[in-house]
């Protein structure tokens, strides 16, 4: 299965390990509760969808790499006790807490959370010493004395013997006891996740360009050359660093990145050619209304070249859907806050600026708190960080303007918020506005082509922009998406005929 499949079999199984019966034991016995073994290539994402599934089912994740770990240390160090046996006293050995077991009950008491999941990487590349404690963790969920709280969900991955010398393969009896899943390298489904983790864009088009780009591991005499998800994704944070401080961009710094010689100049090359279709199709002038003169070039181009296109609208509308729905989260929270200071105020208990000085402190405890235990996404503390400074301007503003008077200083509150909500309110009018500029352009150069065709897909396939059209709307896209339904139903229906007549 490809990684988005294996993403929600982990949620599948974390569900059901955890579900309770009606006397509050777990509904599957602990022991019957198998470990998941994850098997692919390095590089495709297995520890961050581990990352992404915690959060999303707002439980602990405890990982280790494993073959960073040495007996010792996996299972606890030796000490001498004393233990009286038949009357007599006897000097036994006994091991202190492995440092796995105790990284489990440090998370729950910094998180509150007592269930979550324990992942250990690379588990089958473990050291000849090791080997046998990990056999028997897989078997018995236990690390010397220790077992691994309930309500821990324990996932494992690996790599097949092809890419890593130091696989061992587990004997029939190991295997017997693991939920097995293996994991293909798929860039359709990584896509889909790129979207959200807001891959840069040249690096999204050039990938729907060059698909085989996207995943390879290539051996010869001077070693291995290799490009993997991982890969791409860092070299899409650094990127965008680099835009902002206006540091070249080139085959050095790709091949830092994309550890294959041929991919990573390919690579380079192509970020100049989309910088410089940046600047030759100015999509702002087009996302105003503004239709280049050159219309017929644009037709008349490479496919390659009218991809980059699609790619840099796409880039610069999204991130006006990341803008909308990080500030409507952001707004969302904010009333929520204004909620609770209103009924603070009406139940007299204290003035406006104290009240809502106390409810910032507690917010921002309260998202330290998450971000600590690890259950905020980046995108979540950047909503948070939003939040934060809305409600601090609004106390600034509450601090000049408000009497001490409860609805008086409320009515200060409600302004600024009305204010963010009035900007915001046209924030989506622009976007939306933007967006239907975008259908026009494409209409008017390409028709209903295949043009159209990928630029819809892409934005129905884009977590923000689906987001965006799901909840503001948007009649261009419904328009153009209704007339390729009904056009891709009549070529359904023209080959059903003729099939029939072919009878």
């Amino acid at each position: 299965m490809n990684i988005k499949q294996a993403k929600q079999e982990i949620i599948n199984t974390v569900q059901a390990y955890l579900t309770k019966d009606e006397t509050g034991e777990y509904a599957i016995p602990v022991e019957r509760q198998r470990p998941v073994l994850l098997i692919g290539p390095p590089g495709i994402g297995k520890t961050a969808i581990m990352e992404q599934v915690a959060r999303e089912c707002n439980i602990n994740l405890v990982s280790y790499t494993i073959t960073h770990h040495t007996r010792q240390s996996a299972i606890g160090l030796p000490f001498i006790s004393k233990k009286n046996y038949d009357g007599n006293e006897m000097s036994v050995t006994e091991y202190t807490m492995s440092e796995i077991i105790a990284s489990i009950y440090d998370q729950i008491e910094k998180s509150g959370i007592k269930e979550g999941i324990l992942f250990l990487d690379e588990i089958n590349c473990v050291s000849e010493t090791l080997a046998p404690t990990m056999l028997q963790f897989l078997q018995y969920k236990t690390f010397g004395n220790h077992r691994v709280p309930d309500g821990f969900v324990i996932v494992t991955a690996g790599n097949p013997p092809e890419y890593n010398k130091s696989v061992r393969d587990f004997d029939i009896v190991t295997y017997d006891r693991v939920k097995r899943i293996y994991i293909e390298e798929d860039f359709s489904a990584w896509k889909e996740y790129a979207y959200k983790a807001q891959i840069h864009g040249a690096i999204l088009s050039y990938l729907e360009i060059k698909k085989k780009n996207f995943y390879s591991i290539v051996s010869d005499l001077d070693g291995k050359r290799f490009v993997t998800a991982r890969g791409w994704e860092d070299l899409s944070q650094v990127m965008k660093v680099y835009e902002q401080l206006h540091l070249p961009i080139n085959y050095d710094f790709v091949v830092q990145y994309l550890q294959d010689d041929e991919i990573a100049q390919d690579f380079a090359n192509y970020y100049e050619l989309y910088n410089k279709y940046k600047n030759t199709y100015r999509i702002p002038e087009i996302l105003e209304g503004e239709i280049p003169e050159n219309t017929n070039a644009i037709k008349d181009a490479p496919f390659d070249e009218k991809l980059s296109l699609l790619g840099l609208l796409l880039d610069r509308l999204g991130q006006e859907f990341i803008t909308y729905v990080r500030s409507k989260a952001a707004q969302e929270e904010l009333l929520r806050q204004l909620g609770y200071l209103r009924s603070d105020l009406k139940d007299g208990r204290g003035r406006g600026t104290e009240l809502l000085e106390q409810q910032i402190s507690a917010y921002q405890a309260m998202t330290d708190h998450r971000k600590k235990a690890g259950l905020a996404s980046r995108e979540e503390q950047k909503v948070f960080a939003m939040t934060v400074h809305a409600m601090q301007e609004c106390l600034t503003r509450m601090n000049a303007e408000g009497t001490g008077d409860a609805k008086a200083d409320f009515m200060c509150a409600k302004t600024y918020f009305d204010a963010q909500e009035n900007a915001r309110q046209i924030q989506i009018k622009d976007t939306g506005r933007h967006l239907t500029n975008a259908f026009d352009f494409l209409c008017r150069v390409f028709g209903e082509g295949q043009e159209l065709v990928i630029f819809l897909s892409e934005l129905s396939a884009g977590y923000y922009s689906l987001q965006y059209v799901t909840e503001c709307g948007n009649e261009a896209y419904y328009k153009y998406n209704r007339m390729l339904l009904l056009k891709d139903r009549g070529n359904e229906l023209k080959e059903e005929v003729m099939q029939l007549l072919s009878l």
